[in-house]
């Protein structure tokens, strides 16, 4: 019996060291390329960080072909009217399911028409790609975005 036990309890220590390393690989921290949905160029990169299990992402860098990276939001109604689109934060609130690697209850700007939805984010592809759902209700849209690092 206490042959048996040695190597579950092996198997268990090497689990417990194991699957916190893997929910990080697919944690939506880190830079990602977003693209265009028409002409799948890249269209930026937005940088996704947790304060407090809390995620928000900036828009890093813009670039789309002729981009002005002096450009500001124009079509945003809230805090960020006329905020460089560089730095602008366009995902905001968004936390973690209990027990799944999907983060949701936060928002995403839609920083060329100025609207907000409802987020949520799921990353794919062992960590390398990452869903993007914003929606008004139930209709909306999924973007898959690359990560970067």
């Amino acid at each position: 019996m206490q042959t048996l036990l040695k190597p579950v309890l092996m198997v268990a220590g090497s689990l417990a060291v194991a699957l916190p390393a893997l929910a990080a690989d697919m944690s939506p921290v880190g830079l990602w390329r977003t693209f265009d949905e028409k002409s799948g160029e890249p269209k930026s990169e937005v940088r996704i960080s947790d304060s407090g299990g809390v995620l928000s992402g900036k828009v890093e860098k813009l670039l789309r072909k002729g981009a002005d990276p002096q450009a500001v939001c124009d079509r945003c109604t809230d805090d960020r009217k006329g905020q460089p689109l560089v730095g602008l934060e366009i995902i905001r609130g968004a936390k973690q399911a209990q027990g799944k690697a999907v983060w949701e209850d936060g928002k995403i700007l839609d920083p060329e028409n100025g609207s907000t939805y409802s987020l949520k984010l799921t990353p794919a592809d062992n960590g390398n790609k990452l869903d993007v759902r914003g929606s008004i209700g139930p209709f909306g849209r999924t973007q898959t975005w690359s990560r970067v690092e």
